[in-house]
């Protein structure tokens, strides 16, 4: 099957949050975008038109309207709001087959449902801090970085969830070269940018204030900056944050590197709640992830919105066709 034609992989996240409901949703926003969803049938809501599909490849066959299913069974039942230790087991093999399926090109590209990284713990002892950390681990220890993207803004958190009280440690020159180096490249394969214009932020207010108030940018990110700069890489920084995301300043740059989750996540969510996506950089193949979570709280009353999920579908194919164009 060509590339155009090859599906995308959609995990079905946590059994009892909303990712079956806004995969039904997407369906019926994407009729023309082949993608099936990769998860036990009896967790969709009575009544959902869905077709079960052996392979891949037979996705784009089922009618528009129709949820194509790759059918994944699970140990238990679905109940809305309500996790299961049952299923946890079933919500990781799925990931891990969803990623097989990618690797082996019979899926296009992936994007993954919310998971709920507490109930994958208790009910099957799963070792990872999310699901980004996951997917590196399943593509070979890959380096990796997480992306949250909207048609307003990219960014790049250098750490993620960790205590704010840790970062100044684990923020490492080598770490944040390394983000700044798979930033690049990423934007560079998957999005047809041949020099991405980064931004980087300061970690202390004001960007440290010449000293005043933090050392971290003269000691140890205005030095790894310069060194970059001096090989070619287009960046500004360090800046202070609170100055960094305005529309003026937004127009002169392609992402913005931050050192901390919100840092980075506060702007995007502001400027962009429904539509933005969270995106895997540094993996050998497409991954997105609406950037939302398990909606516990909503799950079954169909509020669920899933504008996010529907970018996510779009901006995975979009990825993938730049990344073969570059092949």
């Amino acid at each position: 099957m060509s590339g155009a034609l090859r599906p995308i992989a959609l995990t079905c996240g946590e059994p009892a949050g909303i990712g079956a409901e806004v995969a039904v949703l997407a369906r019926t926003a994407l009729p023309d975008l082949p993608f099936f969803w990769l998860g036990d049938p009896r967790h969709l809501a009575q009544g959902t038109p869905f077709a079960e599909i052996s392979t891949p490849d037979q996705a784009p066959l089922v009618p528009k309207g129709v949820l194509p299913v790759l059918a994944h069974r699970f140990a238990g039942q679905a109940v809305a709001g309500q996790p299961d230790p049952a299923n946890a087991q079933g919500v990781i093999d799925v990931i891990s087959r969803a990623v097989d399926l990618v690797q082996s090109g019979q899926a296009l590209a992936l994007c993954t449902l919310p998971i709920h990284k507490k109930a994958l713990q208790d009910g099957a002892g799963f070792a990872f801090p999310g699901h980004t950390e996951f997917l590196a681990h399943l593509a070979g220890g890959a380096s990796v970085v997480m992306m949250l993207a909207s048609e307003a803004l990219r960014v790049v958190p250098a750490t993620i969830h960790i205590p704010l009280a840790h970062v100044p440690a684990t923020l490492t020159p080598a770490l944040l070269e390394d983000v700044i180096r798979v930033t690049t490249l990423g934007l560079q394969r998957d999005f047809g940018l041949d020099r991405p214009r980064l931004a980087i932020a300061g970690l202390n207010p004001h960007a440290g204030e010449g000293g005043a108030m933090g050392r971290e940018e003269i000691e140890m990110i205005a030095p790894l900056i310069a060194r970059l700069q001096g090989q070619g890489f287009d960046l500004r920084g360090p800046l202070s944050a609170d100055t960094m995301f305005h529309p003026r300043a937004r127009e002169t740059y392609d992402a913005a590197i931050c050192m901390y989750h919100d840092q980075a996540l506060i702007p995007i969510k502001t400027l962009d709640f429904d539509g933005g996506v969270n995106v895997t950089l540094g993996l050998p193949f497409i991954r997105t992830s609406p950037d939302h979570g398990t909606g516990f709280d909503i799950a079954g009353k169909g509020l669920a919105k899933p504008d996010s999920t529907i970018a996510a579908l779009r901006l995975a194919a979009k990825m993938a066709a730049i990344r073969a164009r570059s092949v």
